[in-house]
């Protein structure tokens, strides 16, 4: 096994990542910028190694400084968490090159799913079910338009190289799709340097759901369930559980297999999602696969008893997968408590934790880094907990997750619990009814900052 590997990554996933390691006998290496010096991956880590100032280009996705840091510390693989590197092609390759195993996907994997219509393409082609559009990107204005008038409207328009709801644009008419093709182009070329497009027949009513798999270096994938990732703002998640209010044991054995199918047809070896849109006739289309652990993982360890950090070091040491499908005999819910204001449009409040209080108690998880004291920089994702809740029915789920949310005291900075209080009472969610479109409609007013 592994002697020491060293986590390119922050927060609470970093600290994630060596709790495991050090259950599993690892030693760990932390990276930190100088905003990061008093966060308690830092202080938890076996070496911890201080990689450059705050800004994410002079530290975090500084490939060179982390790779020294490896080298220097005789560390024999890297995790990359989420975000960052996780899924940079690049710096996978720079991994193998230098004799440290990277634990995540191969740069061909990354490069192959990373551009969203090759990944349609090959999923496609290993029978998993696809979203009609373009078979590729699209080369003119006139080109999408004639493929939306064949498909139907509406459709989206959506950069090959996005994320995070960027460069996307609905398309209702015809008399749109100018005015969304340069919007879009626009804004993809200022966010990622790449205005390519694509086009899809726009699903209405979405589901987000997203299949949990792990894959081997024989060739061989599982799945571990579903997980509902539908309650998002701006295409960013905010609640997920599992299973899924929407999900049937038909459809699950169907989106099982097609996910299983798809991961093997390019031999993935790791852990991975392969994300789907589900309509509300209850068909499922591939949207994008995440070459990576995902932030909502926690609630998938719950429900299967799984530790899925130490799959992905086993995976990537070589070892087979666990090798079975499951069905979650148990309920899970995560809420990412972000340092955010939501009676003021979840505007980011960094700032120092004057006081602090973790809930507790049967059933409830907390994933986090802050503290007490703890200053939050202004120069990362907001996200500085996530409280996990699990029970025997979602509705024990949800009156626990209420609970515990009203005992999760968080004073000098404004969060975004407030919110996760009102979603708990509100009788839609209550009954699992909504789609990726339900905050569109939510009101926000009824949150006390």
């Amino acid at each position: 096994m592994f002697k020491k590997i060293l986590i390119a990554n922050r927060g609470e996933i970093a600290l994630r990542v060596i709790r495991t390691c050090r259950e599993m006998g690892i030693k760990t290496v932390a990276v930190y910028s100088k905003a990061d010096k008093d966060s308690l991956h830092v202080k938890f880590a076996d070496e911890a190694i201080c990689i450059g100032e705050a800004p994410s280009r002079e530290s975090y996705l500084n490939m060179t400084r982390i790779i020294s840091a490896a080298e220097i510390t005789n560390a024999d693989a890297i995790h990359p968490g989420y975000g960052f590197l996780s899924e940079n092609a690049e710096f996978s390759e720079i991994c193998r090159e230098y004799g440290i195993k990277f634990i995540g996907a191969s740069p061909e994997m990354i490069d192959q799913m990373g551009d969203k219509a090759t990944a349609k393409a090959t999923m496609k082609k290993a029978g998993v079910p696809t979203v009609p559009g373009s078979d590729g990107l699209l080369k003119s204005v006139a080109e999408g338009k004639k493929l939306a008038k064949k498909i139907g409207y509406p459709v989206i328009l959506k950069a090959t190289a996005g994320g995070g709801g960027r460069g996307m644009r609905i398309v209702k008419n015809e008399d749109g799709f100018q005015k969304a093709w340069d919007d879009a182009r626009q804004e993809s070329g200022a966010a990622f340097g790449n205005d390519a497009l694509y086009l899809e027949k726009f699903i209405e009513e979405p589901r987000h759901i997203e299949i949990q798999i792990v894959g081997d270096n024989k060739g061989r994938a599982c799945h571990l369930s579903e997980r509902d990732c539908s309650i998002q703002r701006r295409h960013q998640k905010l609640v997920e559980e599992t299973p899924s209010p929407a999900m049937t044991p038909e459809l699950r054995e169907e989106m099982g297999k097609a996910a299983i199918a798809g991961a093997e047809a390019i031999g993935y070896e790791g852990a991975g999602t392969i994300e789907f849109l589900v309509d509300k006739y209850g068909k499922f289309y591939f949207m994008e696969m995440n070459t990576r652990i995902q932030v909502e993982h926690p609630i998938t360890e719950e429900v299967t008893d799984f530790d899925l950090i130490k799959e992905q070091i086993k995976v990537a040491w070589g070892e087979p997968i666990i090798g079975i499908n499951y069905t979650p005999k148990l309920y899970a819910m995560e809420c990412r408590i972000n340092a955010e204001d939501p009676a003021r449009d979840f505007r980011p409040s960094p700032g120092k934790i004057t006081n602090m209080h973790m809930p507790g108690g049967h059933g409830v998880r907390i994933d986090s880094h802050v503290y007490a004291g703890y200053v939050i920089p202004p120069n990362y994702d907001s996200m500085i907990a996530k409280l996990i809740v699990s029970g025997q029915s979602r509705e024990e789920v949800i009156t626990r997750m209420k609970r515990a949310l009203e005992e999760f005291v968080i004073e000098g900075i404004k969060t975004t619990i407030p919110f996760h209080i009102k979603l708990m009472e509100d009788e839609q969610f209550k009954k699992g009814k909504f789609t990726t479109a339900f905050l569109e409609t939510f009101d926000f007013s009824k949150i006390q900052g």
